[in-house]
């Protein structure tokens, strides 16, 4: 089975940023941020594995990540040189954490 992954120029601005808006996808994308690659399966983020694999999907579809598939597992890692050079300080801006309200 092969994976739908968009070259990143072709996705729009507004979807990339839609898909970084989620709170769930945002503990992902924080986590892929630390480095490498992870197995789909253990992202510890309080969703059930249905609802994981959905966000795994928007990320992938708005091309902030990649999958690789081996055997019966994936692994995902972000784009993270993609997305800087083509959105400079985005996912720095992102990734920041803000002090509370």
């Amino acid at each position: 089975m092969e994976l739908h992954e968009p070259d990143l120029t072709a996705v729009p601005v507004t979807a990339v940023l839609a898909a970084l808006a989620d709170d769930v996808r945002l503990q992902i994308v924080r986590a892929l941020a630390e480095g490498g690659e992870h197995a789909c399966n253990t992202f510890e983020i309080g969703v059930s594995k249905a609802t994981r694999s959905h966000h795994l999907k928007v990320l992938r579809e708005a091309g902030i990540t990649r999958t690789r598939a081996a055997g019966t597992s994936r692994y995902v890692r972000l784009r993270r040189d993609e997305l800087n050079k083509l959105y400079p300080g985005l996912l720095d801006a992102v990734l920041t954490p803000r002090p509370p309200a």
